[in-house]
């Protein structure tokens, strides 16, 4: 892995973090968690949880997990049980393999551009959540790292100045699950993972689009791949 411009702190990311960009409701960053855990794997595809259940694991109360479920239920990613709670939508290994494409389509060809178009403070203002990555990786905490993780990347898209396409791939991104990340947390596999979002910064700091070009295909890659493991 190449070395990267600075080192991650030392300090662990909150529970429920700051998202950045407009202010969020408390109701959004639960909701925000809960999307970060499904896609983690935290929560299991089939399973019915309840809003009690859910807040004591999170350390908030019943209601706004109710509330932020509700949300989750508009948007297809779980379903509601009547007197028991909510269950996990279950998605397909075709629907993630199509997911992963529609999102290597977008998301490769649009950050290789970044690098003779972003404006460098805006690329830099992104470091400290590249960092707070590599931070959960090494805590193998697997909210932090997919709330971290988004924030970067779509923070990322918004600087090529579509908003439609940023919504899109932050869709996809809500309905993919990355099974295999306890797996890779377990074989200190994915703090290189991890690494590669400071990787990527570099090249695109360098204004280099076909460095940019390769640690995105590569990083990509992981999704259906090694991060892909049930």
């Amino acid at each position: 892995m190449p070395a990267t411009r600075s080192s991650a702190p030392s300090a662990a990311p909150a529970a429920l973090p700051s998202l950045g960009g407009k202010k969020r409701s408390y109701r959004e960053r639960v909701a925000d968690a809960l999307r970060a855990a499904l896609i983690a794997g935290e929560l299991r595809a089939g399973e019915v949880y309840s809003a009690p259940t859910l807040a004591a694991r999170f350390g908030v109360s019943a209601t706004p997990v109710r509330e932020a479920m509700l949300d989750l239920a508009k948007e297809g990613l779980v379903d509601t049980v009547p007197n028991k709670g909510f269950r996990v939508t279950a998605v397909s290994e075709k629907q993630l393999d199509e997911y992963t494409h529609i999102r290597s389509l977008i998301e490769i060809p649009t950050t290789a551009r970044l690098a003779t178009t972003a404006d460098p403070v805006s690329l830099e203002a992104l470091r400290p959540a590249a960092r707070e990555i590599v931070t959960a990786a090494a805590a193998g905490d697997l909210i932090a790292y997919v709330e971290a993780d988004i924030r970067f990347h779509l923070g990322l898209l918004a600087l090529a100045g579509n908003a439609h396409l940023v919504e899109v791939v932050g869709d996809l991104r809500k309905r993919s699950r990355l099974y295999g990340l306890n797996a890779l947390v377990e074989a200190g596999r994915l703090q290189g993972s991890a690494e590669e979002h400071l990787e990527l910064l570099d090249a695109l700091m360098d204004r280099d689009p076909e460095a940019v070009r390769r640690v995105m295909t590569r990083h990509l890659g992981h999704v259906r791949g090694l991060w892909a493991a049930h």
